[in-house]
């Protein structure tokens, strides 16, 4: 029962983050009308760039299926492999996001700007970050599976550690559908 009690906690844990990114997510749409002049998501973002990086986000989901499974088989290289292209795949959409962001801040679209930039900034932030504490806790399963044995604790953590991975990819999908699809229109 402890491999439940782990996954109760770690939907409770979610559950919460899922209601801030809500009222995140929702202050964006409300101060995304509220703009009278300045930078918006029509004019500043490039949703097709960000596609691409999206898109290897996704992937990183069905990979870490795929490490899960590999896991679970007892195929322990398969296992890092995968876990290793998760690993990427989450590190190229962060560096993309960057990129991101680089660009933003040298046509002037800033944190202090307009309500566009504090809502998107915030919000793409705080979702960078999580995925960051995602990249940190895959990495740290990635060199005990390398270093190290995984038994039966390690599986518990691992669970955990892709249900939070899903999680943040689909707060991705979410976000990415408010702000850039959301641009398009």
């Amino acid at each position: 029962m402890q491999m439940e009690k782990s996954k109760m906690i770690m939907a409770w844990f979610l559950a919460s983050e899922a209601a801030f990114f809500g009222f995140l997510i929702l202050a964006y749409i409300y101060y995304r009308n509220a703009i009278s002049s300045g930078p918006t998501a029509k004019s500043s973002l490039d949703p097709s760039v960000t596609a691409i990086y999206t898109v290897l986000l996704i992937a990183s989901s069905g990979t870490v299926w795929i490490a899960q499974n590999k896991l679970k088989a007892n195929r322990r290289s398969d296992f890092r492999g995968w876990l290793l292209v998760t690993v990427a795949l989450g590190a190229i959409f962060l560096v993309g996001q960057g990129l991101e962001y680089a660009r933003l801040l040298r046509h002037d679209v800033t944190i202090s700007r307009n309500l566009f930039g504090s809502s998107f900034f915030t919000l793409t932030g705080f979702h960078g970050l999580h995925v960051l504490i995602g990249l940190a806790m895959l990495t740290t399963m990635l060199g005990m599976a390398w270093f190290s044995s995984i038994g039966s604790k390690e599986w518990i953590a691992f669970e955990s550690i892709a249900l939070y991975w899903h999680f943040v990819d689909v707060v991705w999908i979410v976000i990415f559908s408010i702000i850039y699809l959301g641009a398009l229109l």
